[in-house]
C-alpha cells in the first residue's frame, strides 16, 4: 500500500486529514483542532506547527464544503445584480465583494438578471436551493428597487440601491456629501460663479444638487436657476448644457466653474469649451463625478472627479453579510452611506483674475 507521502508525490489521490495525522504522528482529532480553529489551549504550539508542516508537505487543504456542512453552512454567498455586468464600474464592486468574502473563506456566486424581475426571482430561488449562506443584491445605479422574491428568507444586504419597502440593510454612496465635496473643489479655488450640468430626477441627481447647494449656501452663494441645466447623463447632454451656458456669453457673465453630473457629461462640457475657445482650467474649471475607468484620466485635460466608492460598497456589503452569517443575527434595515473620494487631476484651477 502506498504511503501518504507516496500518494502526494504521484498525485493519484487527494491527501486527507488522516494522512496529515499519520505524517505528523498525532491523532486525527488534533489535526481537526488545528484546521477548525480549536487548537489554542488544546495543543502545544510545537504540535500545531508539526501538523501545519505535515499539511504543507502533503499539499493538504481542508475541504470547505465538508467543513461548511458540519456548520450548516456552504461558505458560498450569492450576488444577484440587475444590469451591473454592463456597467463600467461592475468590476470594482464585484472585486471588493469577492476579496472580502475570500478573506473569510467564502466564495461568491454571481448571477446577472439583465434587469428582468422574473429572472431576479428565479436567481434568488436557485441560490436558496443551493443553500448559500447569504445574498447581496447590487444595482447598476443608485435607485429604489423592488426586493426580489425570496430575499427575506436568508441574510441579505443591498449594494448601490435602496429597498422600496425599507426592509433590508443597504450600502450606498453618500451622494449629498459628494455634491458638497464637488462644490468645495471650486470654492477653494476662489470660484463664485458656478453652474451644474447634467442629470435628471433620479436619486443621485437630486442628492448631488442638494449637497452642491449646501456648500454654496454656506458661503452666501445662490446658483441662478438657469445655471442648473438638466440634460441627462451622456456626452451629448454635457455638450448641450455647456452650449447653453457658454455660447455667446461674455466672460464676465458666464460661470467660471461647472460641476457635472458624471464624467461623460464632463467630457461633453470639455468638448464644448474647446469649440468656444475657452481654456480649461485657465478660464473654466470642470469637476466630474464617478471617476469612470478608462475615461476620466484620458480626457483633455485629465478630469478632476468625485469618485463613486464602488469597491468600498462591495467590501462593505460583503462584510455586513459575513457578520450576519457569523452571528446568526440579521442586521438592522439601516442605510450605510460611504464617502465619495476626490481624484484630483488637471481640470480645476484658480478662478480667472481677468
Amino acid at each position: 500500500m502506498d504511503s501518504a507521502g507516496d500518494r502526494h508525490t504521484t498525485g493519484t489521490a487527494r491527501p486527507t486529514s488522516r494522512d496529515v495525522a499519520r505524517l505528523a504522528g498525532v491523532s486525527h482529532t488534533a489535526v481537526s483542532f488545528v484546521f477548525n480553529g480549536r487548537a489554542q489551549g488544546n495543543l502545544s504550539p510545537a504540535t500545531q506547527e508539526r501538523i501545519r508542516q505535515a499539511a504543507a508537505q502533503l499539499g493538504y487543504r481542508p475541504d470547505p464544503l465538508a467543513r461548511g456542512l458540519r456548520r450548516s453552512r456552504t461558505a458560498v454567498i450569492g450576488l444577484v445584480t440587475d444590469e451591473i455586468a454592463s456597467s463600467p464600474f461592475a468590476g470594482r464592486l464585484l472585486r471588493g465583494a469577492m476579496e472580502t468574502a475570500w478573506g473569510s473563506e467564502h466564495l461568491i456566486l454571481t448571477v446577472d438578471s439583465g434587469g428582468d424581475p422574473a429572472k431576479e426571482d428565479a436567481a434568488v430561488a436557485e441560490l436558496l436551493d443551493r443553500r448559500v449562506d447569504g445574498i447581496i443584491y447590487a444595482a447598476m445605479s443608485l435607485r429604489r428597487v423592488r426586493v426580489p422574491e425570496g430575499l427575506h428568507r436568508t441574510h441579505s444586504v443591498l449594494a448601490n440601491c435602496l429597498p422600496e419597502d425599507d426592509s433590508l440593510p443597504a450600502v450606498i454612496p453618500a451622494e449629498r456629501a459628494g455634491g458638497r465635496t464637488a462644490a468645495r473643489l471650486l470654492l477653494d479655488q476662489g470660484h463664485r460663479r458656478v453652474a451644474l450640468v447634467g442629470g435628471q430626477d433620479d436619486i443621485a441627481s437630486v442628492e448631488r444638487l442638494r449637497g452642491f447647494r449646501d456648500a454654496l449656501r454656506a458661503e452666501g452663494i445662490t446658483v441662478p436657476k438657469e445655471w442648473v441645466v438638466r440634460t441627462g447623463g451622456e456626452i451629448s447632454g454635457g455638450y448641450r448644457g455647456a452650449e447653453q451656458l457658454l455660447a455667446d456669453a461674455p466672460a464676465a457673465r458666464r460661470p467660471t466653474g461647472i460641476f457635472c453630473y458624471n464624467d461623460r457629461v464632463a467630457a461633453g462640457v470639455l468638448h464644448a469649451a474647446t469649440r468656444f475657445g475657452i481654456a480649461v482650467p485657465d478660464s473654466l474649471s470642470v469637476v466630474g463625478y464617478d471617476d469612470q475607468e478608462h475615461m476620466a484620466a484620458f480626457l483633455t485635460p485629465p478630469l478632476t472627479s468625485v469618485a463613486l466608492p464602488h469597491r468600498a460598497m462591495g467590501e462593505g456589503a460583503a462584510q455586513l453579510l459575513l457578520d450576519a452569517i457569523d452571528t446568526g443575527r440579521t442586521p438592522p434595515a439601516t442605510v450605510r452611506r460611504l464617502a465619495c473620494p476626490v481624484i484630483s487631476r488637471a481640470s480645476v484651477g484658480p478662478v480667472p483674475t481677468r
